[in-house]
């Protein structure tokens, strides 16, 4: 009998938590959100890395490639650093590894956060795959990251499905997962 589980990570990008002078809200904030959406069996691990180009893509590829004794993960959920700061680097990091571009996300999630606030539009957010991982950079703020879930995670099982990677399927009163009738 094969695991039916998911694995899924969630990697904060921040120097100032990973410090410990700011308390991390985005990764509890957005396994809180993937633990009331998900009612499939998932198991989630949850790191902190200082921002910068070179550790996001590094952290990247050990979750997606299962390196340095992790087990690979079916989905990275990456907040923090996707603005126009000096240091936010995270979309480069996440283009340094990725093997394509899922822009539609970043795409999407501006738009619903537009409606709520105006600096969305500095936002750079996106999605790529790696391998059997969807990764997708979300922001640092639990209401925010809410948002942007909520208007993307509709596609996420069934991209996992057409990726090969583990099986995820959401409670439909919260978001109704789309798979095309075969």
């Amino acid at each position: 009998m094969t695991d039916k589980t998911a694995h899924i990570a969630i990697l904060t990008v921040s120097d100032r938590a990973h410090s410990g002078e700011y308390q991390d809200k985005g990764g509890p904030g957005a396994e809180e959100w993937l633990r009331a959406t998900i009612t499939s069996p998932i198991t989630i691990t949850r790191r902190i890395i200082p921002d910068g180009r070179d550790h996001v893509a590094a952290a990247l590829r050990e979750f997606a490639d299962g390196t340095l004794g992790t087990k690979r993960a079916d989905l990275v959920l990456i907040t923090g650093g996707t603005g126009p700061a000096p240091r936010d680097e995270t979309p480069e990091g996440m283009a340094d590894v990725i093997e394509k571009e899922l822009p539609g996300f970043g795409e999407e999630m501006r738009r619903a956060s537009l409606a709520e606030v105006p600096t969305a539009i500095l936002s750079r957010q996106t999605a790529g795959i790696r391998g059997r991982t969807l990764m997708i950079t979300i922001p640092g703020k639990p209401s925010a990251i809410a948002t942007c879930l909520d208007a993307v995670f509709a596609a996420v099982p069934y991209c996992l499905d057409l990726i090969g990677a583990g099986f995820i399927e959401t409670d439909p009163a919260r978001i109704k997962a789309f798979r095309p009738k075969q």
